[in-house]
């Protein structure tokens, strides 16, 4: 079975590049972040024709995520982050797809940027980062497969950038926001591209500015994480970056892991 997770950064001003990575690679589940939209207006009969189910909680203009998948999804669990009724950003979705012997719970997630430092944009990052240990803090209490995925918004180690100094005085690399993505992998998650691939050069963003792409000057911020039930099933994972070279790209790339038993 293979989970993806992509940044599409406006699903319909990328949805020919949207179906053809779907056409290629063929993921169980796909789950999208930024896809700008409202519900209403998500390109859903695009994908229902691939033979996905879709699930979204999306939004005028920005943020929104979204669901697919070729199993039928037993549940769409949440729609928006518990633990703060004032927010009203669409940034989390939690769905359970059914697996061989059970279920998978799948959380789709666009975490704040938070920048600039020292504004609400970064505690506001913070706060979220704390709701969200709390989340995954009861989940794990299932003890079923979870996965976690998505835009994290956080570099978690100087060996996730290509050039970390560039990176000091951003939200996503700050000391606190590291800690709060530690603390949550700390709760029993496994980070599933680095248990992969531990090695220097794995990149899921490159900035359209300053030929970021043509230098490789990337940073690692699109993460998957397992909870024990599903590390225990943890088969590959890996990148598509050959996406980031396609006409007018996403500037972030497709993210997957493959389980078995599901």
């Amino acid at each position: 079975m293979r989970i993806a997770t992509w940044n599409i950064n406006g699903v319909k001003a990328r949805l020919e590049g949207a179906l053809a990575w779907l056409k290629e690679t063929s993921p169980d589940v796909a789950c999208f972040q930024e896809i700008k939209c409202t519900d209403e207006a998500f390109p859903d009969e695009a994908f229902e024709e691939l033979g996905y189910n879709v699930a979204v909680h999306g939004q005028k203009g920005f943020n929104g995520v979204a669901i697919l998948s070729k199993r039928p999804l037993d549940e769409v669990a949440v729609r928006g982050l518990p633990g703060d009724e004032a927010d009203t950003h669409s940034r989390y979705i939690e769905a359970v797809v059914p697996c061989a012997g059970g279920v998978i719970r799948v959380g789709c997630l666009y975490l704040p940027n938070g920048n600039p430092i020292g504004t609400d944009k970064f505690a506001y990052k913070l706060s979220w980062m704390r709701r969200l240990h709390d989340r995954v803090e009861g989940l794990l209490a299932l003890e079923e497969p979870l996965l976690l995925v998505g835009d994290f918004n956080v570099i978690p180690e100087a060996l996730d950038a290509r050039n970390p100094q560039a990176w000091t005085e951003d939200a996503l690399f700050q000391p606190e926001t590291r800690a709060a993505f530690r603390a949550l992998v700390n709760l029993g998650l496994t980070d599933a591209v680095r248990a992969c691939h531990p090695e220097a050069g794995i990149y899921t963003f490159w900035d359209y500015q300053a030929g970021a792409w043509q230098k490789d000057h990337g940073i690692r911020i699109d993460h998957v994480l397992l909870s024990p039930q599903g590390a225990d099933r943890l088969e590959g994972a890996g990148i598509d970056k050959f996406t980031r070279s396609w006409e007018k790209p996403s500037d972030h790339v497709p993210v997957w892991v493959e389980l078995t038993g599901a």
